[in-house]
């Protein structure tokens, strides 16, 4: 693997580019004087991050999409290179932080945790429609799937079915013992952190949604306001402005998708059980279901709560229910 390097003096002119292998490029990071390192946040950045922050250089990650409209001519190594310079320069742009050896392995585990609830998902489908080719239907529910299994073990079908049966059956055993072992190493990993006994403590965000959040964006310090911590999770509506014409359209589903999923799973629990309280979100969200709908209320939810945790991680406090006298809801 070569990297491309470029070096920009203090009146913005190319004055160094080389093409570098790995082990060079690591042997020139740490014998530069202290600079100004900047990169596209993209795959092993956060390792080359933390590297030059060894070395005592500055290090600026930029996402990939705010690099994209710099890139003059053809798609090449030099070309990317001045595009991401040219980037970092413009007013506004929001960079990365660079992600610690703990909180890159964080986000390992969830990723191992997607990965087996998607193998468990694909075993769970496939039996079901074979054994549909026997007159065979099963619920569609996991507990109750695991419970239909061991009752038919017991029943006589043929042989290749019942041995289909019993190794899915301890497929899925096995699958349940992965996932309990990755909780566990999350909920080891929530009580040492400060910032998730306060993320832990919003409704709707349980142990799952709070470790990927902590080890995703810390304290949230990389966004300067809740309302972009929202827009960086695509919650916030896509906007078509031009003149007198002004439409929203859907959300924006941006960056990363799998903190956007939990959160609205989370919503989902909320929204679900909201008509049952009395505090000012709960109020808001019932007022709301009944004006916009269950869907539209879940994602609205979410992004209130997106906001609700960048502002409690910004003051260090946990959440506590609100209730006022006039039953409206207090904007957060």
């Amino acid at each position: 693997m070569y990297f491309n390097t470029l070096g920009i003096d203090n009146h913005g002119h190319p004055c160094l580019s080389k093409r570098l292998s790995r082990s060079k490029l690591k042997e020139t990071i740490v014998n530069l004087p202290p600079c100004e390192i900047v990169m596209e946040a993209c795959a092993s950045s956060h390792f080359w991050g933390r590297t030059c922050l060894a070395a005592g250089h500055q290090v600026h990650l930029i996402p990939a999409q705010h690099v994209t409209p710099f890139v003059r001519g053809n798609k090449n190594d030099k070309n990317d290179c001045l595009a991401i310079y040219e980037a970092s320069r413009r007013p506004n742009i929001r960079f990365v932080p660079v992600k610690t050896e703990q909180q890159q392995a964080v986000l390992i585990l969830h990723r191992m945790r997607e990965r087996v609830l998607s193998a468990r998902t694909a075993c769970i489908n496939q039996t079901r429609s074979l054994l549909l080719e026997f007159g065979i239907d099963i619920p569609k529910s996991y507990c109750k799937f695991k419970q239909e299994l061991q009752e038919l073990l017991t029943h006589s079908l043929q042989p290749a079915v019942l041995l289909m049966i019993s190794e899915v059956y301890d497929e899925l055993t096995g699958f349940e013992r992965k996932i309990h072992l990755l909780d566990s190493l999350f909920k080891q990993e929530n009580s040492r952190s400060e910032a998730a006994q306060i993320i832990q403590s919003i409704p709707g965000i349980e142990l799952i949604n709070t470790s990927a959040f902590v080890a995703s964006i810390d304290k949230g310090q990389a966004f300067k306001s809740a309302k972009d911590f929202a827009v960086w999770l695509g919650l916030t509506p896509s906007q078509y402005a031009s003149s007198n014409t002004n439409r929203l359209g859907s959300i924006t589903k941006p960056d990363d998708g799998y903190l956007r999923k939990q959160l609205i799973h989370g919503a989902r629990t909320i929204v679900a059980h909201a008509n049952k309280k009395n505090d000012d979100l709960s109020r808001w969200i019932t007022e709301l279901k009944q004006r916009r709908g269950h869907n539209k209320t879940v994602v609205a939810t979410a992004h209130r709560l997106a906001r609700l945790m960048w502002i409690l991680l910004q003051k260090s406090t946990p959440y506590q229910p609100q209730f006022t006298q006039q039953g409206g809801a207090h904007n957060v």
